[in-house]
């Protein structure tokens, strides 16, 4: 059973971009309602999907540099990095389902 990995403006590119395997990152804020609603699904990928994706997330409040950097211009934002690359992205809060479809590729 994999956590999900809190990633900052300073551990982005180690944690995301540097990683040997998928990567998604959740852009989340304490005021999105939407964001609070995909948090525990999030939590239950990374349980059943930890060994093969990692599953983080970024405050952007506390870390506004990445997600300036990484266009992310609404919450939520969901991308999935590959090798450093980003390879999907979604904006808006999302089902279980939408997101295993989405994951698909790599699990």
């Amino acid at each position: 059973m994999a956590d999900v990995v809190e990633v900052t403006d300073a551990t982005f590119r180690t944690v995301v971009l540097e990683s040997p395997r998928p990567v998604l990152v959740d852009y989340w804020a304490d005021w999105c309602a939407p964001c609070r609603q995909l948090s525990p699904i999030i939590e239950e990928l990374a349980a059943e999907h930890g060994d093969k994706v990692t599953f983080t997330r970024l405050d952007t409040n506390a870390n506004p540099v990445t997600p300036t950097e990484q266009q992310v211009l609404g919450l939520p934002t969901l991308q999935i990095y590959v090798g450093g690359t980003l390879v999907k992205q979604f904006r808006g809060s999302k089902t279980k389902s939408q997101l295993l479809k989405a994951l698909d590729d790599y699990l």
